[in-house]
């Protein structure tokens, strides 16, 4: 031990001060690599589906933008070729118009309801069960469902457009609409007619629904009727894979 605190000391002074500046040089080094190699990982591995998106997403609106291109060369062309194509054009744009009122692709305000579903603030029964007692997407649907028997004309879960191809459904503790996650209290407001509650009151399918679980399990459904309700547009992706004429099967022969 002697022998090497000599040698130390035999050695010059700037050789000593390079070795400690870059043992610690390498300390550094070392560490940050340590350091960088699961973060960088990480990053990948977070960042991978988030690409996915963001370039599906780009692919759906560069495809947008052409369809609009296109639209606009096909009026443009039209409207150059004199007042007959003109009025065709019109009536395309009357068309469109219709076809993306009909998808709900339109905010839409008028008059119309609020329904409010909320769970029931009653204690459970000792032999009840505990689900019942909490508002499901069966019941939500089954508001829907009536409010467009009784004649609404556009309806929406808070604030998420319903369409024909819409789905509400159950996930866990909540439900999914369309592809949105919806939290309560679930709030649908539907547009209608000025007397669309007398309506839906008159429905013998929502006397049974509120029967069933208002007064029966406590489900709070509470009204408003302001003086006019906005409906949201649908902001989903319409896309139409599948689809075939469903014949009615002839009624049986008396």
């Amino acid at each position: 031990m002697t022998a090497l605190v000599g040698r130390i000391r035999a050695l010059p002074s700037w050789q000593v001060t390079l070795f400690v500046a870059l043992l610690a040089l390498g300390f550094l080094v070392a560490a940050q690599l340590s350091a960088e190699g699961p973060r960088v990982r990480y990053t990948t591995q977070q960042r991978s589906p988030l690409v996915e998106t963001a370039l599906d997403l780009q692919a759906q609106q560069d495809a947008l933008k052409a369809q609009i291109l296109d639209l606009r060369d096909r009026i443009q062309a039209l409207q150059e070729q004199g007042e007959g194509s003109a009025a065709l054009v019109r009536q395309l744009n009357d068309q469109l118009h219709q076809a993306r009122l009909a998808a709900g692709l339109l905010p839409l305000t008028g008059t119309g309801i609020v329904l409010r579903l909320e769970d029931s603030a009653q204690p459970v029964a000792p032999d009840a069960n505990e689900s019942d007692y909490l508002v499901s997407a069966a019941d939500v649907r089954t508001v829907v469902e009536e409010l467009w028997l009784a004649g609404a004309e556009a309806v929406s879960i808070n604030e998420e457009r319903v369409t024909g191809s819409t789905a509400i459904i159950d996930i866990g503790g909540s439900i999914l609409v369309n592809s949105a996650y919806q939290a309560q209290p679930y709030t649908v407001t539907a547009l209608g007619p000025a007397d669309l509650w007398s309506r839906l009151s008159a429905q013998p399918g929502f006397a049974d629904f509120f029967r069933a679980r208002a007064e029966t399990f406590g489900i709070r459904v509470s009204l408003a009727e302001p003086e006019s309700v906005d409906i949201p547009a649908f902001a989903g992706t319409i896309a139409l894979r599948n689809a075939r004429v469903l014949v009615p099967s002839p009624s049986p022969s008396p």
